[in-house]
């Protein structure tokens, strides 16, 4: 073989995906839950995002329940299913924040689920009702800073059936991003793979209030 044939084979092998994406096929969900003040700061008001308005008073947010492979996930999989329509899609921003939202996320995670678009949202409702949202956090009404081991501390106060190895809080640009649940597929507690547990280790993470 040529030294032409052999870097393009490599290359070739570079650009293969390590494993099919088919609609269905992962092996537990991550429950994203997204500080919404912090979002709209970074990049939502930016975007004029109905989530931030004032009058929805919106904490911990439903991001998205992702589905995932023990390590990686899928993503924009290819699917039978038929995409939401404006209404379903908008009858989520109650804790997604706001349709468009949660067209994204069925977008780049429900296809693979493997669930219709109605089944998925149900999934992920159930989901996010599945958890207490620590009380001191619903009513935040000033800017504070604190270790973000605090805030991994309170969820696993109040959910006591989860764990530290199911549960992660991540950061971004200085403030208290996300909390991260690892879920089965029933949506029981499970322990989180390896490249999901990434927590914030920052002792004077910010969190803006609800507005």
């Amino acid at each position: 073989m040529t030294f032409a044939a052999r870097a393009f084979a490599a290359l070739a092998l570079l650009a293969s995906p390590l494993r099919a994406e088919t609609a269905g096929e992962f092996d537990y969900y991550v429950l994203a839950l997204s500080w919404s003040p912090g979002w709209c700061a970074r990049e939502g008001e930016a975007r004029g995002s109905e989530q931030c308005e004032a009058r929805r008073n919106h904490g911990w947010v439903l991001h998205g329940l992702w589905p995932q492979y023990e390590t990686g996930w899928p993503d924009y999989c290819a699917t039978p299913q038929a995409p939401p329509s404006r209404a379903r899609t908008g009858a989520m921003a109650d804790i997604m924040g706001s349709g468009g939202s949660a067209w994204h996320q069925w977008k780049k995670h429900g296809t693979c689920s493997g669930l219709s678009p109605d089944a998925y949202f149900e999934t992920a409702r159930a989901a996010y009702e599945r958890v207490t949202r620590p009380e001191e956090f619903r009513r935040l009404e000033r800017e504070i800073t604190l270790p973000a081991s605090l805030v991994e501390e309170a969820f696993l106060r109040d959910n006591p059936e989860l764990t530290a190895d199911g549960l992660t809080v991540t950061c971004r640009d200085g403030m208290v991003q996300e909390v991260r649940i690892c879920l089965s597929r029933d949506l029981e507690p499970r322990d989180c793979g390896a490249d999901v547990i990434r927590d914030c280790a920052l002792s004077d993470a910010l969190m803006l209030p609800i507005r």
